[in-house]
């Protein structure tokens, strides 16, 4: 029950660190999250055909807002692993910049992003054929599919805290790192996966999504979503790369 361990310690981080976790994320996430309020507030509106359209206006503050989320998704990131791997304690409400770990981090991201693109679709052949043989193993399929990003993810996901601390890894490097940890690592990413629907739930089953209690609903999950979400990287490389107890 490794995978489940590595998901409580990683909870448990958070809760037991809420205050330095608020430091190092909360304006940054603000940031994050500025375009989805934006368009909360300033809705496209609908074109004679029925299609939501942004006004040229909109569609450039977007953008930049768009720009911005990302570059702060990647300093929470960086701080956060730093925080919990090197007790780089934040001092102020924004974090410590570390702009070329930040760079180093998204790249890995991209190149991660990429090999699972890859992945999925080289299994979603096999996968549609089972489909269209056996229409009743669709969802099976499809969870399969779901499960296979987790799993690499979760695989090649030591990468991103190494470089965060400045400590590049190679893909066989992060591989290997997790080598004996195939059952923790698909039942992590199993539980993530069901934490997170559990979590969304409320928002997709909401009969007015477009209300102002579930725009706080959903900015407010997400805020423990993105910061829980990092702390199990955080946790994976602490525990198979720094060999870090979990219990």
């Amino acid at each position: 029950m490794k995978g489940w361990k590595i998901f409580v310690h990683s909870v448990r981080l958070v809760l037991n660190n809420i205050g330095p976790a608020l430091q190092v994320s909360l304006v940054l996430y603000l940031v994050q999250v500025a375009n989805q309020l934006v368009l909360f507030l300033n809705p496209p509106v609908e074109t004679v055909e029925g299609f939501p359209v942004m006004t040229p206006g909109m569609a450039g503050t977007s953008a930049l807002l768009g720009l911005l989320s990302i570059v702060a998704s990647l300093w929470i990131a960086v701080a956060w692993h730093r925080y919990v791997l090197a007790e780089e304690a934040p001092q102020g409400w924004l974090p410590r910049w570390h702009g070329s770990n930040m760079l180093g981090y998204l790249g890995r991201s991209i190149l991660i992003g990429l090999l699972i693109a890859l992945a999925v679709l080289v299994a979603s052949v096999p996968a549609g054929l089972v489909m269209v043989g056996v229409p009743s193993l669709a969802g099976v399929m499809f969870l399969g599919l779901v499960g296979l990003a987790g799993y690499l993810f979760f695989r090649l996901g030591v990468m991103l805290p190494a470089a965060a601390m400045g400590r590049p890894m190679k893909l066989t490097e992060a591989w290997a790192a997790t080598r004996d940890s195939d059952g923790a690592v698909v039942l992590l990413a199993l539980i993530v996966i069901a934490a997170s629907v559990i979590v969304q739930a409320p928002s997709w089953l909401n009969a007015s999504p477009a209300s102002v209690v579930n725009l706080v609903y959903v900015v407010v999950t997400g805020w423990f979503a993105t910061i829980i979400g990092i702390s199990v990287l955080t946790t994976l490389y602490g525990h198979y790369v720094e060999g870090r107890a979990i219990d």
